[in-house]
């Protein structure tokens, strides 16, 4: 996929006011710090479309961006840590909740996971909490550049046995990135323009 054009639809924290289209929606979502942004940014090819920061926790709403006029990007905020008061948590957590519960437009979720570290608790409780809700979702290891090949298998592995330690019957698709070095951006954007043609034959868009 080639993408041509990408730009900043809406941000806000009530799904009921998120774009009416009934185009595919891609949420990407992870710990806060987990290079999210900059992922994005590599997968647009646009250095600024989403705002990185040294501060974890800056994105604390749902943020819409349409791709080649026929899909959307969203940008949700980071589960777990972040530097805002336990009140703002409560309600930004709650409508991602709403969000993965009651958006009708999307058809994956892409979990976002440091690949430097092993399996950690959050990040298996959040995929957990897609599994029983029933919300398609690819899990996206992060910061590829940061750590050697032999470590990546090392974690990827370790993953897969805690997933499978907590009843899942195989380790969910992935993929291994790297925005400083654009690792992993082709079979993303693939996989991306797969699931589209898809929904895009079988509603006649």
């Amino acid at each position: 996929m080639k993408i041509n054009t990408a730009e900043f639809v809406i941000s806000n924290s009530e799904v009921s006011k998120c774009p009416k289209e009934p185009l595919p929606e891609y949420a990407f979502i992870g710990r806060s710090n987990v290079g999210k942004s900059s992922l994005i940014n590599m997968l647009t090819n646009h250095k600024n479309l989403a705002k990185t920061s040294g501060r974890p926790g800056k994105t604390q709403l749902i943020n819409h961006f349409k791709i080649n006029s026929n899909w959307f990007l969203v940008d949700l905020p980071g589960y777990g840590y972040a530097r805002v008061s336990k009140k703002t948590k409560e309600v930004f957590q709650k409508f991602i909740t709403d969000y993965f519960e009651t958006r009708e437009q999307l058809v994956c979720a892409f979990v976002l996971v440091d690949i430097r570290h092993e399996a950690q608790k959050i990040d298996l409780e959040f995929i957990t909490y897609l599994g029983e809700t029933e919300v398609p979702f690819c899990i996206i290891f992060t910061k590829a550049d940061k750590i050697s090949r032999g470590k990546i298998d090392q974690h990827i592995a370790a993953y897969r046995k805690a997933l499978l330690a907590n009843n899942w019957e195989e380790m969910p698709q992935y993929f291994v990135t790297s925005s400083t070095e654009e690792t992993g951006r082709e079979p993303l954007l693939e996989f991306i323009d797969g699931v589209n043609d898809e929904i895009f034959k079988s509603n006649n868009l």
